[in-house]
């Protein structure tokens, strides 16, 4: 398997309970922090981040005029529903 590309060093402090927490999973899992710390900012990123991320694709399509008006969406909804669309 090939090594992924790495960025520059990144320094951050934590809580130290967090870190205490860190530094117990690396241990036993025979792994390193950055590893654990690495595998839990993928999973943030999968989960809410990935959310966030949508957010923020949504609101550059509205600002772009990529979007619908609720009211017009809503209207050809009861439409189709009432048998006038096909």
């Amino acid at each position: 398997m090939s090594r992924p590309q790495l960025s520059d060093p990144v320094a951050f402090r934590l809580p130290l309970e967090v870190l205490d927490q860190i530094e117990t999973i690396a241990e036993t899992c025979e792994r390193t922090r950055s590893w654990v710390i690495v595998r839990a900012l993928r999973l943030y990123l999968a989960g809410e981040g990935s959310e966030v991320l949508a957010i923020r694709r949504g609101r550059e399509q509205i600002a772009s005029g990529e979007s619908h008006d609720l009211d017009d969406v809503i209207g050809e909804l009861e439409a189709i529903v009432a048998g006038k669309a096909a």
